[in-house]
C-alpha cells in the first residue's frame, strides 16, 4: 500500500489528531525585551564571544612562543574593554528604558483621596475669584444657547 492510498504519515494519526495543527501557541513566560535594550544586548554578546575567542587565541599563540602573541595580546586587552562598555550599555540602555517606559504609575487610595480634596478646594477657589471678579460664567454667557458649553 502507498503514501498516495492512505497508508502513509496520515494514517497513525487517529481520529483525535486530524484537528490539531502542527503549530501550538504557548504564552511566553517572560515579557520580551525591548527593541533597544534587544539590540545592545546582541551587540554586547558578539563582542564578547569575538573577545572570548581572541583570549582564546591569544593564550594558544603564548604556549607555542609565536611572535603574534604580542600583538594579539593587546588586542585581547582592548577587546576585553570594549567588551566591557557593551556590558554596560545593555545595562544602562535598559535602566533608561525602565525610566522613560517602565514605570505604572498607581497612587494609592490615601494619595488618591487627597489629590481630589485639593482638586475641589482650588476648584471652589477658582468659582470664588470668577465670581469676585464679576465674570459671566459660561453657561450663562451668550454661546450657552449653542449647547457646547455645559456645567460640570
Amino acid at each position: 500500500m502507498s503514501s498516495d492510498e492512505g497508508g502513509g504519515a496520515r494514517a497513525g494519526l487517529g481520529a483525535g489528531g486530524a484537528g490539531r495543527g502542527l503549530w501550538v501557541e504557548e504564552p511566553a513566560r517572560r515579557r520580551r525585551m525591548p527593541d533597544s535594550v534587544r539590540t545592545s544586548a546582541v551587540r554586547a554578546v558578539l563582542i564578547v564571544a569575538v573577545t572570548l575567542t581572541q583570549a582564546t587565541i591569544t593564550f594558544f599563540l603564548t604556549l607555542s612562543g609565536s611572535w603574534l602573541a604580542l600583538p594579539m595580546g593587546l588586542g585581547a586587552i582592548a577587546g576585553t574593554i570594549v567588551a566591557t562598555w557593551g556590558v554596560l550599555d545593555v545595562w544602562i540602555t535598559r535602566q533608561t528604558w525602565n525610566q522613560r517606559y517602565g514605570v505604572l504609575s498607581e497612587p494609592s487610595s490615601t494619595a488618591r483621596s487627597r489629590r481630589r480634596e485639593a482638586r475641589r478646594a482650588s476648584r471652589a477657589a477658582r468659582e470664588a475669584r470668577k465670581a469676585a471678579a464679576g465674570r459671566i460664567p459660561r453657561e450663562e454667557g451668550p454661546l450657552a444657547a449653542s449647547g457646547r458649553y455645559s456645567t460640570r
